[in-house]
């Protein structure tokens, strides 16, 4: 069974940075995509950053050049590196796995429901 736990919410004022961790347990294939999803108080589940077993990285345009997404294979850990934190990033973030190697277009590859497994979220608070 696999499982997801992030951690390195918190808050944090207008351009400050944080780092979510996602500790991935359990079998997975060596062919993969990882990402991570916010979801802002009464909004939908948004993409944000992914990666696949090849390393290839996408990004939606709110956070591109400011969020870097990467992962530790030995540790089994991804992580997001949130820099130039603005308000509109508050939200509860999740990390997602989703089986097979294929990078989408960016109209699915953010869909949230062509992912497998989900972690139970983190928060982070961007105060002006």
């Amino acid at each position: 069974q696999v499982q997801l736990v992030e951690s390195g919410g918190g808050s944090v004022q207008s351009g400050g940075s944080l780092r979510l961790s996602c500790a991935v347990s359990g079998g997975i294939s060596s062919e993969y995509n990882m990402g991570w999803f916010r979801q802002a108080q009464g909004n939908g589940r948004e993409g944000v950053a992914t990666v696949d077993n090849s390393g290839r990285t996408m990004y939606t345009s709110d956070v591109k050049g400011r969020f870097a997404i990467s992962q530790d294979n030995a540790k089994k850990t991804f992580y997001l590196q949130m820099d130039d934190l603005k308000p509109e990033d508050t939200a509860m973030y999740y990390c997602a796995l989703r089986r097979g190697g294929t990078q989408y277009t960016a109209d699915f590859q953010f869909r949230p429901e062509f992912w497998n497994y989900w972690g139970q979220g983190t928060q982070v608070t961007v105060s002006s």
